[in-house]
């Protein structure tokens, strides 16, 4: 039995950031890697799913690499 529990609702943070990792992993790369390839600095990506950069540049930048790493996430 797993100590998370997953939510079919994500909001911005750690659980958020290990649910992008693990469908970058799931494709063969890393969050990093697609960070070097897509031309982003990893810690704005990184701030981008904590929620600490959550404006429009931000959010954006969210929604591009949950799409990227498959990952389901309905906010709003």
């Amino acid at each position: 039995m797993s100590i998370f529990k997953m939510d079919k609702n994500i909001s911005s943070g750690q659980m958020l950031l290990r649910r992008v990792r693990a469908g970058f992993v799931s494709q063969g790369i890393t969050l990093h890697e697609w960070c070097v390839v897509n031309e982003v600095l990893y810690p704005n990506a990184r701030q981008s799913l904590l929620g600490t950069w959550a404006g429009p540049k931000g959010i954006e930048l969210k929604k591009r690499i949950l799409h990227d790493s498959g990952v389901n996430h309905d906010e709003n």
